[in-house]
């Protein structure tokens, strides 16, 4: 009877993917599908004392408005124009554009190894909230709710004319957010960007091959599983994804099969707003700091897109954590990563029951090796 047992046991689990003791403690690959790539998963590699680069903590002293603040309301921004004296979101074009609409074409050479081509598209800035000292987790569900809204209207907008419409937030120093201030970046382009390319050619070819969207599959099958799940509700679904490369990285889905944000009903993006705030808070908690991140919406590409099919395509966020061990402990993506493959430290199991047992982390400790946290 115990053999059955395990037996009906390893078949759920391969159903689940779940992984293995062995593959839990020892090296192994995993496939990710968006990027038709593999990533070195070491869990084995935490148990070794650190010794390297330890970051300072983030200062907690933020002030709710600094008039020397580009980003707050009434500040004189580089290019001597004077916010307004917003009281929700706010956006405004770029100062500095990596994109501009107007650019001329650098020409071509015909020469394979010498290629170029036109970029165009406009860089946009979004400031979620006039408060200096607050970010995401901190703000109220009907806050995050407008912030959901503007990130619709700008598909719409932007998505009328250009190819891509990449919303993405950079939080913390850590990842090189220069003003503490809560906002994102827009940037539109007439070109589709290497990361979305990848997730239109694997999304497509995965519908081809297996008649359900690859995205809507994966959620459904992680739903049912809950080894990865972070958290979730009637709409929407956060897990540590199995092909995951950076530590605590996550990835928010929608239940329902959706092309881009425009296309979420009023109920959804409430129940966005609902799960954001939650996904945000437990990174917050892990290791009660400002959890640093970027991350970014990936839906089906706009412009001439517009009127082809994109079935194959559901949409999508990316969350990228830099922490590892710590809130002064990051991971560096260097030397094997840069020159041969993706590789992270622990298995994406182990970080969800991290993320998701925060106040029990000195069982971590026991169950993979942590020399410290």
């Amino acid at each position: 009877r115990r053999l059955h047992s395990d037996t009906r046991e390893r078949r759920r689990a391969m159903t689940r993917g779940d992984v293995t003791p062995q593959t839990a403690k020892h090296q192994h690959l995993r496939y990710n599908p968006l990027r038709d790539s593999w990533v070195l998963v070491s869990a084995h590699r935490m148990k070794r004392p650190w010794k390297g680069q330890v970051e300072k903590p983030p200062e907690d002293n933020t002030p709710r408005h600094d008039p020397n603040n580009p980003l707050c309301p009434g500040s004189v921004r580089a290019n001597g124009e004077v916010n307004p004296e917003y009281d929700s979101t706010f956006m405004f074009d770029n100062d500095f554009p990596a994109l501009q609409p107007d650019a001329p074409d650098p020409g071509s050479d015909h020469h394979p190894l010498f290629q170029s081509k036109a970029a165009r598209g406009v860089c946009k800035v979004m400031c979620f909230h006039p408060w200096s000292d607050i970010t995401l987790p901190l703000m109220q569900p009907a806050e995050i709710r407008k912030v959901i809204d503007k990130w619709a209207d700008l598909i719409v907008e932007l998505g009328a004319e250009y190819t891509w419409v990449q919303i993405f937030e950079n939080k913390g120093a850590m990842m090189g957010c220069s003003n503490p201030h809560p906002h994102c970046q827009v940037w539109a382009s007439n070109f589709l960007p290497n990361e979305a390319a990848l997730a239109e050619r694997c999304q497509r070819d995965f519908l081809q091959k297996h008649g359900e969207p690859l995205l809507v599959q994966y959620a459904r099958m992680e739903a049912q599983a809950q080894e990865r799940v972070v958290v979730e509700n009637e709409h929407w679904l956060v897990v540590v994804p199995y092909w995951a490369t950076w530590p605590f990285q996550t990835l928010l889905l929608p239940r329902r099969h959706v092309f881009r944000l425009p296309d979420l009903t009023a109920q959804e993006r409430d129940s966005l707003a609902s799960i954001m705030k939650r996904l945000l808070t437990k990174y917050d908690n892990l290791f009660e700091v400002s959890f640093p991140y970027s991350m970014g919406w990936h839906g089906a590409p706009t412009g001439s897109h517009l009127q082809e099919d994109m079935s194959h395509w559901q949409l999508h966020a990316h969350y990228y954590p830099p922490l590892l061990r710590s809130a002064t402990i990051r991971k560096f993506m260097v030397g094997y990563e840069m020159l041969a493959n993706e590789q992270r430290d622990l298995t994406p199991e182990q970080v969800c029951f991290l993320l998701n047992n925060y106040k029990k982390r000195h069982i971590l400790v026991f169950a993979i090796g942590f020399s410290q946290f």
